[in-house]
């Protein structure tokens, strides 16, 4: 207490001439009597004829003394931000919504024309040509489908739209992959599937993803169908048309029992060779293959001829036989002379005069001597 006391003596000098917080006092605020020990409220009135709590609120009452402070007063006036103040001051927020003649507000007109808003434009869905759209109530439970045209439905979220292209064809392409053939053998095959979609409910409610199911059944299809031929087969264009309508209803046939709403469109083979460990031996396969077709077409093609000279000589004698049965004796002496003609026009002849002429050289050794002597000049001009 002698601290207490010592210090409200202190603050006293130091405030002396000034004007206490507290009030006036009635003095000058020098010496023990100008102060007060604290600042009760309880005496002095509003003429600041005693001590004043700064922490009570302004006036006084019917007595003409301040009432004190509760806490009620304190904080009625006071919001999360500050103090309030009353009216629009200087710095206070002072915005309000023109009125409508007679004094209403325009906000519910303008909070229900957001709202008609809002409900328009969820509820009005285009669906184009090629689309086709899934309603669910709340993003879940399955409600109907809509095909294209202007649709309405319930606003967004009581009913969710997704829209979808049924008839755009899509495409998987299936990348190199060793299969196994018929015949035990490998073949590195690629192909490219289409596909569109037939029924847009099972389509987003079968599948968890419809890509991966479709290439899955693509590879089981075409496993299966490859492993019916040979690898000759796979390699030629038939037999790979052959595949290609074997897997493309393999696939259908998958699908369908998945209930995915998905059509195969069409299979695509892009590739099939042999294993690349083993292409140059392969080829040299192929190449002897190509050989051997080669040399038998052209077998084919010399029977054939002689076939057909046969046929004509068979033709030619059953004619000289039919004139032969008309006139058999020129027909021999002409048919010995033709003979004669084939035979000798072959040999070396030498020609013999009659008795007591002297016989002229061989015409084979005549016509050899002008041979060798025609050879001779031509050489002698060349030099």
């Amino acid at each position: 207490m002698q601290i207490l006391d010592g210090f409200r003596k202190s603050l006293g000098l130091a405030m002396a001439g000034k004007k206490s917080p507290w009030g006036n006092g009635g003095g000058s605020g020098s010496g023990s009597g100008g102060s007060s020990d604290a600042p009760s409220g309880e005496s002095g009135g509003s003429d600041g004829g005693g001590p004043r709590n700064p922490w009570l609120p302004g006036g006084g009452g019917s007595d003409g003394k301040r009432k004190s402070a509760s806490i009620e007063d304190i904080f009625k006036n006071r919001g999360p931000e500050g103090p309030r103040r009353k009216g629009g001051g200087p710095g206070g927020p002072n915005f309000r919504l023109p009125e409508r003649p007679g004094g209403k507000s325009w906000g519910p007109l303008l909070i229900g024309a957001a709202v008609a808003l809002w409900v328009l434009v969820s509820s009005a869905h285009q669906i184009a040509p090629r689309e086709e759209a899934v309603v669910t109530w709340f993003g879940g439970k399955y409600s109907t489908t809509l095909d294209s045209g202007l649709k309405f439905t319930l606003p967004w979220p009581i009913q969710v739209v997704e829209k979808e292209n049924v008839s755009g064809i899509r495409s998987v392409t299936i990348p190199e992959k060793l299969i196994l053939t018929g015949d035990q053998n490998l073949v590195d095959l690629s192909y490219l599937i289409r596909w569109n979609i037939k029924d847009l409910k099972q389509y987003q409610f079968q599948l968890a993803d419809p890509s991966e199911t479709v290439q899955e059944a693509a590879e089981t299809a075409m496993r299966a169908s490859v492993a019916e031929k040979t690898l000759d087969t796979v390699l030629s264009g038939e037999g790979r048309a052959d595949i290609e309508q074997n897997v493309r209803q393999r696939m259908q046939d998958i699908l369908d029992g998945y209930r995915s709403g998905i059509a195969v469109q069409g299979i695509e083979i892009n590739k099939t060779d042999p294993p690349q460990q083993v292409i140059e031996a392969f080829n040299d396969v192929l190449a002897a293959q190509q050989d051997a077709e080669r040399d038998i077409n052209q077998a084919r093609r010399y029977a054939q001829q002689l076939l057909a000279r046969a046929e004509g000589d068979a033709a030619a004698f059953n004619q000289i036989y039919g004139e032969y049965r008309l006139a058999p004796e020129v027909t021999r002496r002409r048919l010995y002379y033709e003979t004669m003609e084939s035979v000798l026009s072959k040999t070396d002849k030498t020609i013999i005069g009659a008795e007591g002429v002297t016989p002229y050289l061989p015409l084979p050794e005549v016509q050899r001597r002008a041979r060798e002597a025609q050879q001779r000049a031509q050489q002698a001009g060349e030099q």
